[in-house]
């Protein structure tokens, strides 16, 4: 029994031997020179070559084969080693890499006595809630950072996002290139966040992402996928790809003028990077997204003969990059920066400093918000000294003068800058008091902005020709003005200013047309069909509707030639406007006179939502009103809430009255027009909305607008036509607004009187 018992225990050392044994040694099964089957003396140009033929070949989304994601990544995990001196030097002396450590290693297993103890073994390498990486969670976004954040930055610097899960075991393969990638990247200002889809469905979601791990770029607000092999090198192209391709000029020596001359037509100054690479750099591509609205780039490369002018007139130094300022000046610079390996920070300081020219035009409202602030603090006072002038040739010596002054009294309180009156004429008459809004001599504003909403104080300082004697004036002025701010003694509201560059947005709408089709192409190229869905369904769904409308229209044509239009009961033609209501089921109004039989049914127990138009008329003008009444309100009948009736006002004055007494703001005009009370008021053509339920009323006045006093005639019940005498025509004109009035009733927009009780009908004495 005890010899079976030793057998047993025996047995199971042996099989935590093996198994121990097996897991210390998995990764040591996969040989990286026999994945990429190159020899151990390859070049790293011939593991590169290989390496993208492979990968190309055994990617996920054009290789089928079931084993197609696993070769790939051995491949891309082999290329790793080999690509890195050091990864390749360890495994070739030791067998081994960083993530496969020898048992004798203390980092990774613990020695007790002759067993060894491997700690990994019981640890799963998936990230959790409790356990995520520390330089994932720097970056970790959410759904209302990235739309309050993230999306409106990306208009500054391109989004580098990965999207990742907790058991995704792809996500663990890349992780080395990715801290390598996200370590570079965010030195260069390239910003970065990590998108975990356990946590952030919804922005998943909305970036389009549907599976993991899925690496994509934010930039101008618009998203683009990564499709390649996940390698530092594909991923730093990746990045330069979402840059516009239109940012930083190639400049020699046969188009440095032409670059360089340009500030007066663009308002910018121009930098030049001086640098030895045939490439742009990343960090000065970044650079220029980033100051784009500001600065216009160019790039000289130091190994192309044909700059070689251009570094004699600068004298460049050959041995590290050497930036260029340009403004108004283009014979020397206004700012030089050089620095073997620039840093972002340094580069940012540098162009902060020099975004504006020394007098720039005014163009926009954002440089005039940028260039002149508003007051804040006393201590940090801006001041604008603005030259109102013009740009015909006959001006430029004074707007040269200007420059002039203004680049020799540069202060950190003082701004300069120009406007010219023809293309910002309401800014102008407003700083130069011009009543006749004609163009007046040149004349210099020293001005305060004062708050946002556009106040400022300003005072005209001298008509500007650019004489000593304008000079001399200004700078007494600004001397004066540093010891006593109060001589700012005009105060004006300044309008928006003009975008002068607002014609340039067909420029910008065909460049972005022209990135967008680019991008459609290349999602289909890649087989991102998922992607694309959102794309496919919106052009289908407009070629449906496209195709159904024309087809409804066919068959609409035929029966549209058929209908005849409506009719009223003495036979006049009615034109119905069914815009925005039902179409009317009938061709005539249906009209009951309001009496104390129908008084209950038709108002006072009227059901909730329904209203009753009611019009006023006499016996005299009964047939006349009623007509026109069913013209007005025709296009109207197709509702189910509302009901016509008519009120003759010589049997019910007194209820007239009465109601009106809820009216007295509409009813003022009448009022006051009545001559103490001894002119009776004439309510013929009056309209009522009565709310039975909710006991109120709205009002329509009649108007007599004199309009087609010809051609016009009308039939009384007994069919004899004449031509309309002039009271006649005053009473049929009364309701031509009627129809308009009607359409305001229906939105909800006209005022409402209410009533504490419906007055009794039968109560009333009839008029005599």
């Amino acid at each position: 029994m005890a010899g079976s018992k030793m057998s047993l225990l025996l047995a199971v050392v042996l099989v935590l031997s093996e198994m121990l044994t097996g897991a210390s040694q998995a990764g040591l099964e996969m040989d990286p020179y026999k994945v990429l089957g190159v020899t151990r003396s390859a070049s790293q140009a011939e593991i590169k070559k290989v390496y993208k033929r492979l990968a190309k070949e055994w990617h996920p989304d054009k290789n089928r084969n079931p084993g197609a994601e696993d070769m790939f990544i051995k491949i891309t995990k082999s290329y790793e080693i080999l690509s890195n001196e050091d990864k390749r030097a360890n495994y070739d002396r030791y067998g081994q890499t960083d993530d496969t450590q020898a048992y004798g290693s203390g980092r990774y297993g613990h020695r007790h006595d002759s067993f060894y103890f491997d700690e990994s073994f019981f640890n799963f390498p998936f990230n959790s809630k409790t356990h995520r990486d520390f330089a994932d969670s720097k970056f970790t976004l959410h759904f209302n950072q990235y739309i309050n954040d993230v999306v409106p930055d990306s208009y500054k610097r391109p989004y580098l996002i990965k999207i990742t899960s907790d058991w995704c075991f792809s996500c663990i393969h890349i992780e080395p290139v990715w801290k390598e990638v996200v370590q570079e990247m965010e030195t260069l200002g390239v910003g970065i966040g990590v998108v975990d889809v356990g946590y952030e469905r919804r922005l998943a979601n909305h970036l389009g992402a549907h599976r993991t791990p899925s690496i994509l770029g934010v930039i101008n607000g618009k998203v683009t996928f990564f499709h390649y092999a996940v390698a530092k090198e594909h991923l730093r192209q990746f990045v330069e790809d979402l840059l516009p391709q239109r940012l930083v000029e190639r400049v020699t020596d046969k188009n440095d003028l032409q670059f360089l001359n340009s500030w007066h037509e663009i308002n910018k100054p121009h930098v030049l990077l001086f640098d030895q690479v045939p490439v742009v750099p990343l960090l000065y591509k970044l650079t220029a997204f980033a100051y784009k609205d500001y600065m216009q780039f160019g790039y000289v490369d130091q190994g192309l003969s044909e700059t070689a002018n251009l570094q004699k007139q600068f004298n460049i130094n050959t041995y590290a990059p050497t930036m260029l300022v340009f403004k108004e000046n283009i014979d020397k610079p206004a700012d030089i920066i050089q620095a073997k390996g620039m840093k972002k920070q340094i580069i940012d300081e540098f162009m902060a400093n020099n975004k504006f020219l020394l007098a720039p035009r005014l163009v926009n409202q954002k440089l005039f918000d940028e260039l002149c602030p508003v007051k804040q603090f006393h201590r940090r006072r801006k001041y604008c000294v603005l030259l109102i002038t013009r740009d015909e040739e006959t001006f430029s010596f004074g707007n040269q003068e200007f420059l002039s002054f203004a680049s020799t009294n540069t202060k950190e309180v003082v701004r300069f800058a120009y406007v010219y009156q023809r293309l910002q004429q309401p800014l102008c008459d407003i700083l130069t008091q011009n009543k006749d809004s004609g163009q007046s001599p040149p004349q210099v504003v020293i001005l305060e902005r004062r708050n946002a909403a556009g106040k400022v104080l300003f005072k005209p300082v001298t008509a500007w020709n650019g004489s000593e004697e304008d000079k001399q004036c200004l700078l007494d002025e600004l001397e004066r003005l540093h010891k006593d701010p109060s001589i700012l003694i005009h105060d004006a509201m300044l309008p928006e200013l003009n975008n002068e560059f607002a014609s340039m947005f067909v420029i910008r709408w065909i460049y972005a047309s022209y990135d967008y089709l680019s991008e459609v192409i290349d999602d289909i190229l890649h087989n991102n069909w998922r992607e694309m869905m959102p794309l496919l369904s919106l052009i289908f769904s407009a070629l449906f509707i496209l195709f159904g409308t024309v087809v409804i229209q066919a068959f609409s044509d035929s029966s549209e030639d058929k209908q005849t239009k409506p009719k009223t009961r003495d036979g006049t033609k009615l034109f119905v406007s069914t815009v925005n209501f039902r179409l009317p089921k009938k061709n005539f109004v249906e009209v009951t006179e309001l009496t104390d039989i129908t008084y209950m049914s038709n108002l006072v127990k009227l059901r909730p939502g329904h209203m009753n138009i009611v019009l006023v008329l006499t016996d005299a003008s009964k047939n006349i009103l009623l007509s026109k009444f069913a013209k007005e309100v025709y296009s109207f009948t197709g509702s189910l809430t509302l009901h016509f009736s008519f009120l003759n006002i010589d049997k019910h004055s007194e209820w007239m009255n009465t109601m009106l007494e809820y009216a007295q703001d509409a009813m003022q005009i009448d009022a006051d027009e009545d001559d103490g009370g001894n002119h009776k008021i004439d309510y013929t053509g009056y309209v009522l909305a009565l709310n039975g339920h909710k006991k109120y009323l709205c009002l329509f006045k009649p108007v007599y607008t004199g309009e087609d006093h010809e051609g016009k005639s009308s039939e009384d019940e007994g069919g004899a036509t004449g031509r309309l005498s002039i009271s006649t025509l005053q009473i049929h004109h009364k309701l031509d607004r009627l129809g308009l009035w009607m359409e305001r009733l229906m939105e909800g927009t006209l005022p409402r009187y209410y009533i504490p009780a419906w007055p009794g009908l039968d109560k009333i004495t009839p008029c005599k």
